[in-house]
């Protein structure tokens, strides 16, 4: 590992740099998307060989002038895109060199470091972008809503959809009670397209140069390299990713979070194919529960099942539900929305809404629009965040993906894998969401994860071999999902 010197300036920097403003578009009379050079941010992007040049480009009206990956292969057209931008391994030297002159951070690497690279962001007074899902685990979450709101910056996680249309109208034909009261609702994705469900490699591969293994490591447990882990289909591994819920509910399931107004679930139960301690499970089937919450004006809000299916797992066709018509929607993504008057349904990013009923439903727009005449919502998403950068605290409108919003919503999403996780103790689990534990988890009770799962032929006949762990304690598991204990090394800021 690199050694960095820890951020001496920290304290000093934040007041200075977060009191630091640049006038909004709408202050110098000009349309959004199109700044002057004297109104430009300075933003620095850690995590650009995948999602992350994605979100690069719909930075382009702006100065970027750094560039951080942990594997400059993976990196290396993005930095030859902006060959101007300095470039790093390590986030920690970066902001170390060049802290007093960035305005904003994107932040689009593995999973399982979303959390302290955006914290350390926030902390030093930096506006911050961050890919979906937010972060790894429920208090990581809870620590990203906290400290944004104590240092006041611009905040958006990428959910790309929450700045598009759909999310808009679904938001509004069910708050005008336009479906009637929902208590059920139902989620898929086609996903996982990556590899799922695998043992645990036994054999360590060699690793690039071009890649810095223990960086990418970062707070997890360094275990050896293997070419299953990077690039890319981290998203499988427990330690780096979440799996298909957490790639995508952060898509699917907003409009279900944003239009119901949900908050903390109440209890949580998971199920799946073969769940192994270190691979993600080739499919899932998640239920929440959420209490009634306070009704707004023209719909009462009960408490509502929410369920998410993944890995070729999908809800039965609602009654009357078109004969030759696919139930999967636009994008890979379901959701159904069961009303006492009517069902609504979707696809992923909220997309191409309608009714059962055929219906078009005409309501006011209370939902503020998201609109840039940029090439696509990714983009139109990421300059909601830069306009907001240039707001002061005071004036600032709110993102579309605010961590206000976006930091309860991932601990819905964290939740299910929790549910999944935990499987093996055989009973919905009671969720106290305001401190963060499991109510009937007992002290004494434990669980043991298949480790490998071994099936061989023997003279025609199947032979099955599983490895499984010694008996774990329940509580001390589940605490550890719930917040991890980083490596030696690797911290977070204390929660405000």
């Amino acid at each position: 590992m690199l050694k960095i010197k820890r951020r001496d300036f920290i304290k000093s920097s934040v007041l200075a740099s977060s009191s630091f403003l640049i006038a909004p578009n709408t202050v110098l009379g000009k349309s959004h998307g199109h700044t002057a050079p004297t109104d430009k941010l300075n933003i620095a992007a850690i995590g650009i060989g995948g999602k992350g040049k994605a979100d690069l480009r719909g930075c382009e009206t702006e100065n970027i002038v750094a560039l951080c990956d942990v594997d400059w292969k993976y990196a290396k057209k993005t930095f030859e895109k902006y060959p101007n931008a300095k470039r790093y391994w390590d986030y920690r030297k970066m902001y170390d060199e060049l802290g007093k002159s960035i305005d904003a951070v994107t932040i689009a690497t593995a999973d399982h470091t979303h959390a302290m690279i955006t914290a350390d962001a926030i902390t030093l007074g930096k506006h911050v972008y961050t890919q979906k899902p937010l972060t790894h685990t429920v208090y990581e979450s809870r620590l990203l809503t906290k400290l944004a709101a104590k240092y006041q910056v611009a905040t958006q996680m990428g959910n790309q959809g929450a700045s598009d249309e759909g999310v808009n109208l679904i938001t509004e034909w069910i708050q005008n009670g336009e479906i009637g009261e929902v208590t059920k609702v139902e989620c898929a994705t086609n996903r996982p397209i990556w590899p799922q469900g695998l043992m645990t490699p036994e054999k360590a591969d060699r690793i690039p140069k071009t890649l810095n293994w223990d960086l990418f490591t970062g707070p997890a447990k360094l275990k050896p390299f293997n070419q299953i882990y990077h690039p890319w289909n981290w998203r499988g591994w427990w330690d780096y990713g979440t799996g298909a819920l957490g790639d995508m509910a952060c898509h699917i399931m907003h409009p279900v979070f944003k239009a119901l107004k949900l908050g903390y679930p109440i209890k949580a139960e998971g199920a799946s194919t073969l769940l192994l301690r270190d691979s993600a499970p080739q499919a899932q089937h998640v239920c929440l529960t959420f209490p009634a919450r306070e009704n707004l004006p023209k719909l009462a809000l009960p408490q509502v099942e929410v369920h998410w299916y993944d890995g070729g797992m999908i809800p039965k066709r609602p009654e009357g539900f078109p004969q030759g018509k696919e139930l999967m929607g636009a994008k890979g993504g379901l959701v159904i929305f069961h009303g006492t008057k009517d069902i609504l349904i979707c696809g992923c990013y909220g997309l191409e809404p309608w009714l059962l009923s055929g219906r078009i439903p005409n309501v006011p727009k209370t939902e503020r629009r998201v609109t840039y005449d940029m090439e696509d919502f990714n983009t139109n998403h990421v300059q909601d965040w830069i306009r907001a950068c240039k707001e002061t605290p005071a004036s600032r409108i709110k993102s579309k993906s605010d961590f206000s919003e976006a930091g309860p919503f991932n601990e819905m999403v964290v939740m299910g894998v929790l549910a999944v996780r935990l499987q093996g103790l055989h009973k919905e689990l009671y969720w106290d969401g305001p401190s963060m534990r499991f109510t009937n988890i007992g002290d004494n009770e434990t669980l043991k994860i298949v480790i490998r799962d071994g099936f061989t032929i023997n003279e025609g006949h199947p032979t099955f071999k599983k490895t499984m762990t010694d008996p774990l304690n329940a509580k001390a598991f589940a605490e550890e999902l719930i917040k991890h204990n980083y490596r030696s090394g690797w911290s977070l800021p204390s929660m405000p």
